[in-house]
């Protein structure tokens, strides 16, 4: 696996295909153009390289040994994972598209292709991706006897508002946003950074998980909402 280190402001992408010229050849082109990118030859170990890399959009070649890209992406669906997932195929057939799109991928891109071709279906994805999140994004969100409003930037339970830091509330909305799935403490620091604090370590999200459970569990110890995913970092269990 080759990395490629970039601003923080830039959009993640994780290629994965078993042709180590075309991986470089993209690794280096999206870069180019505003990416930030990571290679795999294959898709062993797929999950745990999201949960690792954090990318916003997955390239897959559809036929690679072992996990070929269709089976991958069915298999992050199954278990709840919504990236987007372009497929790359060497056969422009019909089935060949239906099996990605069945399998859950949202576009796909026939080899050969123009690197152009793969970008321009990359931002398009990313803006259908971004719409859709943007139709609730602000939608108060329920649990229990909790609501959280994103547009307040408030937590209340019972009509009760809950005292929280901004950092709190950067990382309470990082979870709720991603109901179920495991996020690790590099994600977490990404996703829930406050600008107005210095911490930037894994034992700063240790302790404000450790603070929002003493706002939001009946018992810290045996968390209801907040779960510890051993080896992965944390989860909102709505």
């Amino acid at each position: 696996m080759e990395s490629r280190t970039s601003p923080e402001a830039r959009i993640k992408i994780l290629v994965v295909d078993d042709d180590p010229a075309l991986r470089q050849l993209l690794a280096d082109y999206l870069n180019k153009h505003g990416f930030d990118t990571l290679v795999a030859p294959d898709a062993t170990d797929l999950p745990a390289r999201i949960l690792r890399f954090a990318p916003e959009l997955l390239v897959l070649d559809r036929m690679m040994p072992g996990i070929d890209g269709a089976e991958a992406c069915r298999a992050l669906r199954a278990q709840g994972e919504d990236i987007p997932v372009i497929l790359l195929t060497a056969r422009d057939e019909a089935v060949d598209r239906i099996i990605g799109l069945e399998a859950g991928a949202d576009d796909y891109v026939g080899k050969p292709f123009d690197p152009r071709e793969l970008l321009a279906r990359i931002q398009a994805v990313l803006r259908r991706k971004r719409g859709a999140s943007a139709l609730t994004k602000n939608a108060p969100v329920q649990f229990g006897a909790f609501t959280f409003d994103p547009v307040m930037r408030q937590l209340t339970r019972d009509a009760e508002v809950v005292k929280l830091t901004g950092g709190e509330i950067n990382l309470l909305e990082a979870l709720i946003r991603n109901p179920g799935k495991p996020l690790s403490r590099e994600k977490l620091l990404t996703l829930a950074r406050d600008d107005e604090s210095g911490e930037r370590n894994d034992r700063a999200i240790d302790i404000a998980i450790l603070r929002l459970r003493r706002a939001l569990e009946d018992d810290p110890k045996q968390p209801r909402w907040i779960q510890t995913v051993w080896g992965t970092g944390y989860r909102f269990s709505p």
